[in-house]
């Protein structure tokens, strides 16, 4: 990702919050030659400064068969906003967009139930607790059959990051009057993702 110096972000606890927050992210590998993207959630953990990711695809996604060729990479994303030049002091400025973006580089691991039921059950109940803890009953109540065939459909994976580029792209290259300017401007937004965008922008001022 091109991250020019203003713009990057380092801070390890602020990226993981961020990737949690917006944990629908889109997983990117190469199949054949040809990059192929797949829109889903994640769950992201970190023990002992080591991150992972998992999740899962449909077994018919061959995005799968690419993952212990090369590096995947996924991408969070948050709000955006675009930014007018009517807003700096400075006359001669052009637009832009403002935004937040995370990479996470890795090789997935395949899991499937064949192969490694505990696993499979790890990743599927992590998920459950992630995006909603209370339907663990409901799974588990559901018939042997029906759950076996359903984690035969998918499979699963665990990615270790090898690699994490943070973007915040929020004005830091304008002065800080301007900063201030554009923060405000989306802050009085009647678009909710704007208003998102002016939030992290002001926070970002007052650290």
């Amino acid at each position: 990702m091109y991250r020019p110096t203003a713009f990057q972000e380092e801070n390890l606890d602020k990226l993981i919050s961020f990737m949690r927050a917006n944990s629908f992210a889109t997983l990117v590998s190469v199949v054949e030659g040809v990059p192929c993207a797949t829109h889903i959630p994640l769950v992201v953990t970190m023990d002992d400064d080591i991150i992972k990711l998992s999740g899962h695809l449909a077994k018919q996604n061959l995005q799968w068969q690419a993952f212990t060729a090369a590096e995947s990479l996924a991408i969070f994303t948050g709000a955006h906003a675009y930014i007018s030049p009517t807003l700096y002091e400075k006359y001669e400025s052009v637009p832009t967009w403002n935004y937040i973006a995370v990479h996470a580089y890795g090789k997935p691991e395949i899991i499937t139930l064949a192969d490694a039921p505990a696993s499979m059950d790890k990743m599927i109940n992590g998920m459950v607790d992630t995006y909603e803890a209370s339907y663990k009953s409901h799974w588990q109540s559901l018939s042997e059959k029906y759950r076996e065939g359903m984690m035969n459909s998918i499979i699963g994976f665990e990615m270790t990051v090898t690699r994490l580029e943070g973007k915040y792209k929020l004005s830091q290259n304008k002065s800080l009057v301007d900063q201030q300017n554009v923060s405000d401007a989306l802050l009085q937004s009647l678009d909710p993702i704007e208003r998102k965008v002016g939030t992290e922008m002001k926070q970002n001022l007052e650290q």
